[in-house]
């Protein structure tokens, strides 16, 4: 059920629609933020997977099996407003910056200052981390000292390397590791902002007082390396040994739970239902890991110091020509694999991804409650290369083979999307094109969002947007005004406007989406179409 209420409700609150599972509860500044958010985090019922706080909005995410977007919506408004912030003093962390950022001139000349008054004044300013998230580690600053109101980038960046600190809005912010960003760059910092094995993976907590402090030249420190686990490659357990990775092949399963306010993404299988199916041919549990492999092109071998037993697999999703020692095999369905028997997976030729599960699921470290790599944050093991060897786990539910006689299809090469409301609707003039163009899947697609190709949407309100949690699935419009629809490895906050939601079970359609893939938007069945 959609649940609109878009109206300025009591206490000051104005609830907006995102998508079927969740709700942006916006106020007035981030002191109303922290409150709403102190409110709500007393009274959590269960069915509340993640509340996310951002600049002026916090969001509200459930499942709507254990609590409807009805009975959430009530709750939000009923939370009880004796419940206040109390802000508790965090450390003081001093972080090292070289002034050296791409962005740091134009900047200052934009600003009407010299950039020895714009690097003194930043460095100077007392920062306070008001919020967490983006990215893990990423910290939200905010200074009663900075007075500038700084615009992002018309464009983001695809890659804003590990270490930038950068500025945007009315916030300062440094980027744990590389990922796009569409801030403004003013130097560089070697400190290390997420580290999954310490006893704080985050370097910068909300609430503690942060100081820039002016280095000279570039630094030599480390620079900032992957927060993720160790890679999934060992001899246990009866291993597979990958011969080559193709375009990409990851470690994937049904992803992350309740960890959007860490600034820790969902990630998981791009296509999770195919996932699901080929978990469910062989035995395994629904939410073992298998291997995400995309575009095709990955050989691997049933190490040959495995046991004697063989290993059941079967590979779901994408298709394209697959042998087993030179015999060919079909999709969805259940095989044996021999010790030392080779599985040849050619380039697809109708969707994007294929899932190799196999009997047992795929062994590797679990992070923060999941084995998914995360290629934004770079979390979870390590994307394959050729020569791991995976190892096999004990995941095993079922009988193998499964007894299956749907009649599978390949991927459609033009998909039909169904999108629910989004929160930000109103910026624009009409969103009737969202709905009557045909869009074409650009070049620029991947884990983290999918650009697409199509008449730019027209705003009508280009002010700048605070930044506001994001999920997958959300259609971002960035100021060029061509949609980008968020991916499982996407950010989970971001300032550019959300206009309507992919639903949950349209997702998945999306992970077989390749570049020249068109797509056509429809309304979620029940939602009016004056909301867009």
């Amino acid at each position: 059920m959609v649940v609109p209420g878009d109206g300025v409700i009591a206490g000051g609150i104005r609830l907006r629609p995102f998508g079927e599972r969740a709700l942006l509860a916006e106020v007035d500044d981030l002191d109303a933020v922290l409150a709403l958010h102190a409110r709500l985090t007393a009274t959590r019922p269960p069915g509340v997977v993640d509340l996310v706080p951002a600049a002026r909005t916090v969001l509200v995410v459930v499942d709507p099996t254990m609590l409807p977007l009805a009975s959430a919506r009530t709750w939000v408004l009923s939370a009880p407003t004796g419940v206040a912030h109390v802000a508790t003093p965090g450390r003081t962390v001093e972080i090292p910056v070289v002034y050296d950022g791409e962005d740091l001139h134009p900047l200052a000349a934009e600003l009407g200052i010299s950039v020895a008054q714009l690097t003194a004044r930043h460095a100077a300013a007392d920062w306070t981390v008001a919020f967490t998230g983006f990215a893990p580690g990423f910290g939200y600053l905010v200074s009663a000292d900075w007075h500038y109101d700084v615009p992002r980038r018309s464009r983001p960046r695809p890659r804003v390397p590990a270490g930038a600190v950068a500025l945007a809005g009315r916030f300062s912010g440094a980027y744990p590791r590389s990922t796009p960003g569409g801030w403004q760059l003013i130097g560089t910092t070697p400190a290390v902002l997420f580290d999954p094995d310490a006893a704080s993976p985050a370097l910068l907590q909300p609430g503690d007082l942060v100081r820039f402090v002016p280095v000279t030249g570039r630094s030599t420190a480390e620079r900032p390396v992957d927060a993720r686990g160790a890679s999934p490659a060992s001899r246990a357990g009866g291993g597979i040994r990958v011969q080559a990775p193709g375009l990409a092949a990851t470690v994937q399963d049904q992803g992350r739970r309740g960890t959007l306010a860490s600034g820790v993404a969902v990630s998981g299988a791009a296509d999770r239902a195919a996932l699901r199916v080929a978990n469910r041919l062989v035995g395994t549990a629904a939410a073992a890991a298998g291997i995400e492999i995309t575009m095709g092109g990955l050989p691997a071998v049933r190490d040959a110091a495995a046991s004697a037993a063989d290993l059941w697999f079967a590979l779901a999703g994408a298709w394209g020509p697959m042998r087993l020692d030179g015999r060919p095999l079909d999709p969805y369905v259940a095989y044996r694999w021999p010790a030392g028997a080779e599985l040849e997976i050619e380039g697809f030729t109708h969707g994007t991804r294929a899932y190799l599960a196999v009997r047992g699921g795929v062994a590797a470290r679990s992070l923060l409650g999941s084995r998914a790599t995360d290629t934004l944050a770079g979390l979870g093991p390590a994307p394959l290369a050729a020569g791991d060897v995976l190892a096999v786990g004990g995941d095993v539910v079922g009988a193998v083979p499964a007894v299956d006689l749907r009649p599978w299809t390949p991927p459609a090469a033009q998909l039909e999307i169904t999108v629910a409301p989004g929160p930000r609707a109103e910026r624009f003039a009409t969103l009737a094109p969202l709905f009557a163009e045909v869009w074409t899947v650009s070049t620029q697609a991947d884990r983290v969002g999918i650009r697409l190709d199509g008449p730019p949407l027209e705003r009508t309100d280009t002010s700048e947007l605070a930044s506001e949690g994001m999920l997958p699935g959300a259609i971002q419009v960035p100021p060029d005004g061509r949609p980008v629809i968020l991916g499982p490895d996407g950010p989970v906050t971001g300032g550019y406007p959300v206009v309507a939601v992919v639903t949950d079970a349209d997702r998945d359609l999306l992970g077989q989406a390749r570049p020249g893939t068109r797509l056509r938007f429809r309304h979620a069945g029940g939602t009016s179409s004056r909301r867009f």
